[in-house]
């Protein structure tokens, strides 16, 4: 049988429905630049339609080999293990297709180059409505996602250092939206401090979301605390030429056989560093159960443009709307697939891993490894003591009380016995949002 090629975009979603049209964009821009290949997208949580239906479309299209692209600026929890699950079950469930998956955008000159392009832009507005300030008289703060992964934080540490060395600003700062530490508060006034005339803000992320918008709303505080200082936010990403190029370069990589993700760094291989405990951890999600929920209220101020105001009592209270928290873990879990590390603990492991976007043979040999090393099927529900620790997307949670973002812990009675993040309780982090 002839082989069919078709590409799968793999996103996390986003209750901002702006966001998901702006994700949406990239499946456009590939299927211009791929016209002999159905494209599809799909999203872990929050919007429609979910990965699983993007790659039900491909099969009708007749597709045999799925190229599967993460969605994903660095590889932290989502890119290893939430979207390799979701795939590994259809690809159990559908054997007569093929899914390999391919690696995150990374570190990578032309993303430099994009995010260099929406800096320069703000330098050059800021100039002209301002008043014109010295490079050297302004601070860069780069605004990472933020997760449990040191090597993915890291990554967002060295994006900033190319960006200032490249660009020549006086000073370079790195500050993360959730999860990890320094948060954005807390980072800008410690960046306040540094003598500055200008800092610019810039969110290195893909799309606009509940996220970028508390970046901004951070600055915003901060500004007002301190008008000797011009705070000029940068734009994020978005579709950038560059960013479709990096995008279009990972596709190729699949079909080369040249994907391969930075496996010597990864906390679930090798011994990092403050995460001993997360090694020889089981691959797995826990995101089914907020696939496809949709994103904001329809009724909600917000207009679609949402930023998270209507998860906090308060705001649903005044406004009169339901409130509800969006990632609840109490609903119990369907079936889903796990892949133990332990039986490939390094890159040159006997299977390696579904994540180096394995040719044909050795995906198949994956699939059909012994129990001890293949992806399988597992009961998952509110105690399944899975004991891997996942990034939900809404800051730092330790066992089973989560920070949602708006400094209400909440308990979802369920018990992961996963590896707690070990600095949730550091003061620049989540816990600095408790204060407000």
């Amino acid at each position: 049988m002839t082989e069919k090629l078709g590409i799968m975009v793999c996103g996390h979603g986003s209750r901002n429905q702006n966001a998901a049209r702006e994700f949406a964009i990239i499946a456009e821009a590939l299927r211009a630049r791929n016209p002999d290949m159905p494209v599809e997208y799909g999203y872990l949580e929050f919007c429609n339609p979910v990965i699983s239906s993007g790659l039900d479309k491909l099969r009708a299209k007749g597709v045999t080999r799925v190229l599967a692209v993460p969605g994903m600026l660095f590889a932290a929890g989502h890119a290893k293990n939430d979207i390799p699950s979701v795939l590994n079950t259809y690809q159990a469930q559908n054997p007569g297709m093929v899914i390999n998956y391919g690696r995150e955008l990374g570190i990578d000159l032309k993303m430099i180059r994009a995010a260099g392009e929406r800096i320069q832009q703000a330098v050059d507005e800021a100039n002209e409505t301002l008043g014109f300030v010295d490079k050297h008289d302004t601070l860069l703060m780069v605004v990472g996602r933020g997760s449990s992964d040191p090597d993915a934080n890291s990554n967002a540490s060295k994006v900033m250092r190319m960006l200032w060395e490249g660009m020549g600003f006086g000073w370079g700062e790195t500050c993360y939206s959730g999860v990890t530490f320094p948060l954005v508060e807390p980072g800008l006034t410690h960046a306040a401090k540094l003598g500055y005339k200008r800092i610019i803000v810039f969110p290195y992320f893909l799309f606009t979301g509940v996220l970028v918008k508390r970046i901004y709303s951070y600055t915003d505080e901060v500004a007002a605390r301190h008008p000797e200082i011009q705070f000029v936010k940068a734009s994020y990403l978005n579709d950038h030429p560059l960013v479709l190029d990096a995008f279009q370069d990972r596709v190729k990589e699949i079909i080369d056989g040249a994907a391969v993700m930075n496996c010597q760094m990864c906390k679930y291989r090798e011994q990092v560093l403050g995460f001993e405990a997360d090694i020889g951890q089981p691959q797995e999600s826990h995101h089914h159960h907020v696939e496809g929920i949709g994103g904001g209220l329809e009724n909600c101020p917000c207009k679609g443009d949402c930023d998270a105001s209507c998860r906090d009592p308060e705001f649903c209270k005044e406004h009169g709307l339901p409130w509800t928290p969006v990632h609840s873990h109490a609903e119990p879990h369907d079936l889903e697939p796990a892949f133990d590390y332990g039986a490939s603990t390094t890159l040159g492991g006997k299977y390696g891993h579904l994540m180096n976007a394995a040719p044909d043979a050795e995906l198949e040999a994956v699939m059909n490894a012994p129990s001890s090393g293949k992806p399988h099927l597992h009961e998952h529900g509110p105690n399944c003591g899975c004991g891997h620790h996942h990034d939900h997307g809404h800051g730092a949670h330790d066992h089973h009380e989560h920070d949602h973002g708006h400094g209400h812990p909440h308990d979802h009675g369920h018990d992961h016995h996963h590896a707690p993040y070990p600095h949730a309780d550091h003061p620049l982090g989540p816990k600095s949002m408790q204060k407000k």
